[in-house]
């Protein structure tokens, strides 16, 4: 795991306020039937963090109170998780709208065969991580015969409806860049993907969203294994786009840890850095204002957020 203290000391990033929150994004724990080299969450199949019930009630429940719109479920595998349909179920109940973050190999393991089945029924949006069109470079990435798993989950999905017209189920796919590189511009890579896979594989799907790698945990370390996380670094303090500021996804959304616990970002959890740098908040007893108008905790790995086009969960910023 990565040394974070380069990552925690005092940084010269600009300060962020946050403004309305509309999406609770959950990580439903570290559990992973993969182990990408790009994961910024050190998720795998020997980990055994999971989320529980209780905290899933209590995540609902705060949903209830603030009215958020977005529940946008995360891992490891979030599908791993033995309460995830109980969660999505609840959630749609609510009107909420749900996504899931999806690895496309899981769909094809024992056990989860129903999987892609109800995420139609209930109508959930999946983001799904394909981080190359090339067979070669999504197994460097990802792990050996992942590309054609995921083409079969693909298939499989575009026959329920998604990545269709008309349909309202949504299929999203996730590029994540090899090595020390920023994503190339989305829209022009967007067109490639969907070339490339409908002429070849007969694929389709909504939107690419491409996302800059984060310098921390099972990336992190590889950095630093190979002498690269100061060049690494460097680059993305070099490429900082003061445009992307006012579209970061932490001044709109929470990220939940396993065990409850709030933070700003998926990133500053993984970094333990709590919620506005207080001390540690349970969803349990956190209200909205803790949240509306309070600074947002930074450091130096936020200019992986804002480095060229910029960079959130959902795709580039500008």
């Amino acid at each position: 795991m990565l040394d974070s203290k380069p990552l925690l000391q005092h940084s010269d990033f600009p300060s962020l306020v946050r403004t309305n929150l509309t999406t609770i994004q959950v990580n439903l724990g570290y559990l992973c039937n993969l182990s990408c080299v790009h994961c910024h969450v050190n998720a795998g199949p020997k980990r055994t963090e999971l989320m529980s019930k209780q905290t899933i009630d209590q995540i609902l429940a705060f949903a209830d109170k603030t009215g958020v719109t977005i529940l946008d479920l995360t891992g490891g595998a979030p599908e791993m998780n033995p309460h995830f349909k109980y969660f999505v179920i609840q959630a749609r109940a609510k009107g909420l709208r749900v996504i899931d973050r999806c690895n496309l190999v899981i769909l094809q393991e024992p056990g989860y065969e129903d999987l892609a089945d109800f995420l139609a029924e209930q109508g959930v949006d999946i983001s799904a991580s394909l981080p190359c069109y090339i067979e070669d470079n999504v197994d460097k990435q990802r792990g050996n015969g992942v590309f054609q798993q995921s083409l079969t989950a693909l298939k499989q999905l575009n026959g329920l409806g998604y990545g269709q017209t008309d349909t309202g189920l949504k299929l999203d796919l996730v590029f994540n860049p090899q090595g020390i590189n920023l994503p190339p511009a989305q829209q022009a890579l967007e067109a490639s993907y969907k070339t490339h896979l409908a002429a070849q594989y007969d694929v389709v799907f909504n939107q690419l969203f491409t996302i800059v790698n984060m310098p921390i945990q099972r990336f992190g370390s590889t950095l630093m294994s190979k002498g690269l996380f100061d060049e690494y670094m460097a680059l993305l303090v070099a490429s900082y786009n003061a445009n992307t500021l006012d579209e970061v996804m932490c001044r709109e959304l929470i990220s939940i840890d396993w065990q409850g616990y709030v933070y700003d970002c998926d990133f500053n959890q993984m970094l333990d850095l709590p919620l506005a740098d207080r001390t540690k908040i349970h969803i349990s007893t956190l209200n909205e204002k803790m949240l509306l108008g309070q600074n947002i905790a930074t450091r130096q790995h936020c200019y992986g957020c804002t480095a060229g086009q910029g960079s959130s969960c959902g795709g580039a910023l500008s």
